[in-house]
């Protein structure tokens, strides 16, 4: 019999860029290259001061809460006959030390052919000659910044694509990956700066090594692996990241995590999730617990929900209404906040997209209720969160518990051309609630959902039953201003 049981694949490390010389000799004298660090800091508690939280890092975590081990015994890595809970580290800048090989930094096919040479190494050390162990083989790929763009050339480039050890790849997460390149003053970084391999940015060059068409987006999987299966962890907060010596968080400026921007580190239909956590450092995204509970669930969890927002009817302030009702036009657009976290959560959240860090989803009227003017064969609603649980974590009975929190509001509102600025009130809200989601297994295998409004009501209730349409499920929500939507939550 097989030992191999999903979901408990090996897992390997891919680390991101590392820019000088010194940069690489720090990180290949180290055995788990950055995997192995992890933090003392929250950033927020009720009288704002930083809060001491002790992170282990997200390998002694995976050590600790899901008997994983890493790849190394008496100075050497291990060979023959390995636990497939074993964590590998790719090891790519190696030939780049002059310790351990010529000097010279892999190019990105280079640290791919090497990834797909770790993977077939990784199947024999954990598979050996075991016929069924090695059908049910598979491996989990975990990066931070470039590291995700090796990883999406081994499973995207034309020499690498249809290899045997692509297709063992059974899922992708990626910390802060600029997956549509990275920019700096709004411009993307030149294909003619090849200093330090800074040009692997470059959306040009990224094309030629994901084997994406001129005219392609290189952000897009282009059917080669499934998007589903591939988690985009995306940083927020840019003040924090202190690289060159500030100038980096300058030039990405404030929608970004000080290097990458929001909307860069986003592969196309990929779920995703938003956490206030910088590129690196003290509040880095990797060494974070926002990064590892994302990053536990997709790995090992056993539902997915799905959260998107289809909108009713939007109400104007009264006087803007009035202005429109004799004939003026009115423009506006809308910011849609969801921050959303499983029951017990009491040091972090699964994603947040809030205004204040520049990640909320952004939408205008007609994308939403014109949208046949824009071309658009459908409404744009707001697409809030991906949000992954594992069953095993239920703390009471058989129900998953977790909250969104959940905001509407208006941009300034623009009346006949002008600004309607007179009677505007800062931070006022069309909708403004927490709803308590409560999900329980039903004998079908369906899914019975339950939700409390708690800004209202105390979330220890069993709250009311979701309403079902031709859709699907949804929470239908409402606010006194005349605000109405349905929140569509698919379950699988």
């Amino acid at each position: 019999m097989s030992r191999i049981k999903a979901p408990f694949y090996p897992i390997i490390y891919v680390r991101g860029y590392a820019m000088t010389a010194s940069e690489i000799a720090a990180t290949t004298a180290t055995p788990y290259m950055g995997f192995n660090l992890g933090a003392t800091k929250i950033r927020q508690r009720w009288d704002g001061e930083v809060v001491k939280h002790y992170f282990e890092s997200p390998l002694i975590r995976l050590m600790k809460d899901f008997g994983y081990t890493d790849a190394y015994a008496e100075g050497r890595e291990k060979s023959g006959n390995l636990d497939p809970r074993t964590i590998f580290i790719h090891r790519y800048y190696d030939v780049a030390d002059e310790h351990f090989g010529d000097g010279d930094a892999p190019s990105i096919v280079e640290a791919a052919a090497e990834l797909r040479a770790l993977i077939a190494d990784v199947r024999e050390r954990v598979a050996g000659d075991d016929a069924a162990a090695r059908r049910d083989f598979r491996v989990y790929l975990v990066s931070h910044s470039m590291g995700g763009l090796i990883c999406r050339c081994l499973l995207q480039n034309d020499g690498f694509r249809d290899s045997e050890e692509a297709q063992l790849v059974d899922k992708v997460f990626t910390y802060a990956t600029p997956h549509n390149g990275i920019e700096m003053a709004g411009m993307n970084v030149p294909g003619f700066l090849g200093v330090w391999d800074v040009n692997n940015f470059n959306r040009k060059k990224m094309a030629g090594y994901l084997s994406v068409a001129e005219d392609g987006a290189v952000n897009s999987l282009n059917g080669c692996f499934d998007p589903n299966r591939f988690f985009c962890l995306v940083g927020t907060n840019y003040k924090d990241y202190s690289a060159a010596a500030g100038m980096s968080r300058r030039l990405a400026g404030a929608r970004s995590d000080g290097l990458v921007r929001i909307n860069n580190a986003v592969v196309s239909g990929a779920p995703r999730a938003f956490v206030h956590r910088s590129h690196s450092g003290p509040f880095g995204i990797v060494n974070s617990e926002e990064g590892y509970q994302n990053l536990a669930r997709f790995l090992f969890g056993d539902l997915r929900v799905d959260g998107l927002l289809e909108v009713e009817h939007l109400p104007l302030p009264p006087s803007v209404a009035q202005s429109k009702k004799e004939g003026e036009a009115i423009r506006c657009s809308y910011f849609f906040e969801a921050t959303v976290a499983p029951r017990g959560a009491a040091t972090y959240t699964l994603t947040e997209r809030r205004k204040e860090t520049h990640s909320a989803v952004f939408r205008n009227y007609d994308e939403m209720f014109k949208h046949d003017r824009l071309g658009l064969d459908r409404p744009r609603w707001p697409y809030l969160f991906s949000l992954y649980l594992d069953t095993d974590k239920i703390t009471h009975g058989r129900t998953v518990v977790f909250s969104i929190e959940l905001v509407v509001s208006a941009t300034d509102y623009e009346i006949g051309g002008r600004l309607f600025r007179a009677r505007r009130v800062p931070g006022e809200c069309l909708y403004r609630d927490t709803l308590v989601v409560r999900a329980t297994p039903q004998a079908d295998g369906s899914w019975r959902l339950r939700y409390i409004e708690s800004d209202e009501a105390w979330a220890e209730g069993r709250g009311g039953d979701a309403e079902t349409d031709d859709q699907g499920v949804y929470i239908p929500i409402s606010s006194r201003k005349g605000f109405r939507a349905k929140l569509r939550l698919a379950l699988r």
